[in-house]
């Protein structure tokens, strides 16, 4: 599947969406400055291409529920290719785990973990090194307050031209 070609206006769309996806179908086209069935055409569009995956509420987790923002590195035993895929399946298997991601350089992952508070933090912990899922140390920085999250980075500065070179 060839990537599919953004304009100005597709981008405008998305920048609105990912700040603001509660918008009516006619407030989005107003904040796009299209008309309601050309906006639409185009939503569908991006949706179609998977440029658009989805529609998420952002909750405010501290106003319902108590809870801890871990962010774990973890280094793995070995760099078999089994050993990774064990990991990754043992991972997903935990839904206070929110986020992973493989990094290249000193640490093989990154998670990020919300869960009740650290006791239970620790209980997940402890539960992945039984399951011998090929985690051979890991490293807990817990999150004292949020600074700032955006939802999804700055679309404009990821898809500029880059400048001239003189």
């Amino acid at each position: 599947m060839s990537p599919i070609k953004l304009d100005e206006r597709d981008i405008k769309i998305l920048a609105t969406l990912s700040r603001e996806g509660r918008l009516s179908k006619s407030e989005l086209a107003k904040r796009v400055n299209l008309s309601a069935t050309p906006c639409w055409e185009r939503l569908r569009r991006l949706e179609k291409a998977g440029i658009i995956s989805g529609y998420h509420a952002q909750i405010e987790l501290r106003q319902i529920a108590p809870h801890v923002s871990v962010f774990v590195m973890a280094e793995l035993e070995n760099h078999r290719a089994s050993t990774f895929q064990a990991f990754e399946k043992a991972i997903d298997s935990y839904p206070e785990i929110t986020a992973c991601w493989a990094l290249g350089g000193g640490f093989d992952y990154l998670l990020q973990v919300v869960t009740r508070d650290i006791d239970s933090y620790q209980r997940l912990i402890d539960d992945l090194l039984q399951r011998r899922a090929g985690l051979a140390r890991y490293f807990t920085y817990i999150v004292t307050k949020p600074v700032k999250q955006a939802v999804l980075p700055p679309l404009d500065v990821l898809l500029a031209a880059p400048p001239k070179r003189k």
